[in-house]
């Protein structure tokens, strides 16, 4: 089958996935190029795929051919992708192990995308946003992961309410600091939760107070300071098994 009108339904409902307002209400987002595809087909998410006029693919599901201008409508590609697929969010809300990283109103899209990549070369098994942190179905936060979203559990809340829900469970929750924290090298706990702040703000005060311990990074004192996905990276690093 080939599709060759934007007027086509499913194509407008499509189109309004660029917009976080209807991925929202729909519960799909768009993923772009053979690599997404693929990492989401392992994961069962993908729902629909749609692929470029003249093309050739090898997946074991349904598609639909459309026309270069339609790819191109879809697409936040300078290039025309030769697959764009349509996937389903992810529909678990819990914390589902050990290892929990907190994200207190990260803005930058390619933050967040080496933020969740770390997240799974360090065995992190969940990630909870903010609610003012950056959209994780955003097309730039997407493209970062690289295709590891689909390989940790992210879900999205308020973090005081999260926070005191996890301390219920006996997770140590660590915050960061320069002035009050201790090395991270010194601490190696199994059951934790490590809060990460905004790029120009930190982390929130009132986030900061719920915290059992701060950590920092010891570094050379001509540097004040990391970006937040290189001083995540490293952090979760020196805290893994």
């Amino acid at each position: 089958m080939l599709i060759t009108s934007l007027s086509n339904e499913k194509i407008k409902k499509y189109l309004k996935l660029k917009s976080k307002k209807y991925r929202d209400l729909f519960k799909l987002f768009l993923i772009e190029g053979e690599h997404l595809v693929t990492e989401a087909l392992k994961k069962d998410i993908l729902v629909d795929l749609l692929v470029l006029e003249g093309e050739s693919v090898n997946y074991q599901f349904n598609y639909t051919y459309v026309t270069p201008l339609i790819m191109k409508k879809l697409s936040n590609l300078e290039s025309i992708p030769k697959v764009i697929g349509i996937c389903k969010m992810n529909d678990v809300m819990e914390i589902t192990g050990q290892k929990v990283l907190l994200l207190d109103d990260i803005q930058d899209p390619g933050n967040l995308g080496t933020i969740i990549r770390s997240c799974v070369a360090f065995n992190v098994s969940d990630i909870v946003l903010s609610n003012n942190t950056v959209d994780l179905y955003n097309d730039k936060v997407i493209r970062s992961t690289q295709g590891m979203l689909f390989e940790v559990n992210i879900i999205r809340g308020d973090l005081k309410d999260v926070i005191k829900s996890l301390k219920k469970a006996d997770y140590l929750i660590l915050g960061t600091s320069v002035k009050e924290g201790i090395d991270v090298k010194k601490i190696k706990p199994v059951k934790f939760a490590l809060v990460m702040g905004n790029e120009g703000q930190g982390i929130h005060e009132d986030i900061l107070n719920l915290c059992d311990k701060n950590l920092y990074i010891k570094m050379n004192p001509l540097c004040e300071s990391l970006n937040v996905g290189v001083a995540t990276s490293i952090l979760l690093y020196e805290l893994k098994d």
